[in-house]
């Protein structure tokens, strides 16, 4: 292959997020990982050394050969967690955004192999997401004076949307009759979403003769924006409980109740029922009621 250089074949990755219908935010993340990398490699390839200073990292042009080793990799992981503090999950995010990047040239024949097959990634701790109980979401919806804002938040707990997926709703996108919501999830995949029907009474009385448009209107007429739906829970809801901690609250809930995860996981969109997995919660009164019956200090059979 004669050009094997970052700048043509970043274009043609582009190109193909597009195509798989990533969304044009994601699709930037994705650039900028990999222009902050093909930087560090044009600096090593020509200089061949390492330290270096920032200024020149960030002048360096893009212009390096995509066919790096897995220490080059491993060498630039290093370098920028020893000047910037990266989260573990941003890390993750990086490695695996250049990793799609050489997944995607192994199949086009410009690498012989996917040099971040041999990176480590970094430990995540097990961290519990803060979520409401379905008394404190209800607590907190009786709180909202304001009439539309408290629909946002009823109906993101009713139906576990994503705030993404709650801002592209249109009036057209309900069913009334069979209580259910049309929406478009990542990647626009389309999902029905159930409603309860006390939920679709204050969406009947909030659009009044309206059959179409937006459900939720911002500026200009268009429909409400994320920045917008996230202020407005920091306007009503306590600290750190954001829209996307109320999915949390559906999914734990409605998996608390059912014990069914693939119906959360279709309800939430996920494509992997891993994802879904980090949403739940075993609830203190089952962990108590199991620990009592099986437990032999606890349930009387201490001998056996």
């Amino acid at each position: 292959m004669e050009n094997t250089l970052f700048p043509e074949w970043l274009e043609r990755f582009s190109s193909y997020l597009r195509m798989r219908n990533y969304s044009p935010r994601t699709i930037k993340k994705y650039e900028q990982t990999v222009q902050r990398f093909a930087r560090y490699a044009w600096v090593r390839q020509q200089a061949g050394r390492d330290p270096f200073s920032e200024e020149e990292l960030d002048s360096a042009p893009l212009d390096a050969d995509v066919n790096v080793s897995s220490a080059l990799v491993t060498d630039f992981f290093s370098y920028i967690t020893e000047r910037r503090e990266y989260k573990p999950k941003t890390l993750h995010r990086m490695i695996s955004t250049l990793s799609s990047f050489y997944r995607y040239l192994y199949t086009q024949g410009v690498v012989v192999a996917n040099p971040l097959l041999g990176v480590e990634r970094p430990r995540i701790k097990n961290q519990e997401l803060k979520y409401l109980k379905h008394s404190q979401v209800i607590r907190l919806l009786r709180s909202i004076e304001d009439r539309r804002n408290r629909l946002i938040v009823r109906l993101i707990y009713a139906t576990g949307v994503r705030v993404s997926e709650l801002c592209a709703i249109n009036v057209e996108d309900i069913d009334f009759e069979e209580q259910t919501i049309r929406v478009k999830g990542k990647g626009d995949k389309i999902r029905t979403v159930f409603v309860d029907e006390e939920t679709l009474d204050e969406i009947d009385e909030f659009i009044g003769n309206k059959i179409e448009g937006p459900l939720f209107i911002g500026q200009q007429g268009n429909h409400i924006s994320p920045r917008t739906v996230q202020h407005i829970f920091k306007e009503n809801a306590p600290d750190g409980i954001t829209p996307h901690k109320i999915r949390h609250s559906y999914a734990s809930e409605l998996y608390r109740r059912s014990k069914n995860l693939r119906v959360v996981q279709e309800n939430l969109g996920h494509s992997s029922i891993k994802t879904t997995e980090i949403y739940l919660h075993t609830d203190l009164e089952e962990r108590k009621r199991v620990y009592q019956q099986y437990f032999p200090l606890s349930n009387g059979k201490k001998d056996e």
